[in-house]
């Protein structure tokens, strides 16, 4: 376990990473900003994080920076943001909350999962469908900033954006599991996650 743990914070001062470090930083400020009854700072702070999200993985590649670190910060990132987000908006009844339990339920397992899959050498890393429900789940945060509007035009397209991506999260986990099962049955050596 030590030398996987090494091996995963080997180079991990790299720019991709520093942006990924920045976002984990922003969720604190967002929550307090919109739970402080400031919902307009607190989208702007969630849409800068967001940017983050395009520029890690961009830098990346374009660095040739690409980490094991990354691989599994990237994703872990965008779920507590995001999951904080979620939570922000059930809490003032924007999100329905069986929609937020479903979803740290499945985040619960999947870090659980990256756990089992980080003992046996293997890094988690993001699945497309995982990329796509997260890309939904942001904006189904966003459009839950203007819920008023959009409920009183009778077009709530926060929860239809927010249910769609809850669909695709579980589609991922799926995913994943299968992956992870043939991971440690011995017939793949990787996996995958959102």
């Amino acid at each position: 376990m030590k030398e996987h743990f090494r091996e995963l914070t080997k180079g991990m001062w790299t720019v991709p990473n520093a942006f990924t470090f920045s976002r984990i930083l922003l969720v604190p400020v967002f929550a307090v900003l919109y739970l402080k009854g400031e919902p307009y700072w607190a989208l702007a702070v969630f849409a800068l994080a967001s940017v983050t999200d395009c520029f890690d993985g961009l830098l990346a590649r374009k660095l040739n920076q690409i980490s094991s670190l990354g691989k599994l910060l990237d994703p872990l990132a965008d779920k507590i943001l995001v999951l904080t987000a979620i939570a922000c908006h059930a809490v003032l009844g924007v999100f329905p909350w069986p929609a937020l339990i479903i979803m740290a339920a499945k985040e619960l397992l999947m870090i659980a999962g990256g756990t089992v899959m980080l003992g046996k050498g293997n890094v988690v890393s993001a699945n497309y469908f995982g990329k796509t429900a997260t890309v939904f789940l942001m904006a189904a945060v966003i459009a839950g900033f203007f819920a008023g509007p959009l409920n009183g035009c009778g077009f709530p397209a926060h929860l239809w954006l927010l249910w769609i991506a809850v669909g695709l999260s579980l589609l991922a986990f799926g995913v994943y599991a299968y992956d992870a099962f043939k991971s440690l049955t011995g017939k793949r050596g990787d996996t995958a996650a959102d």
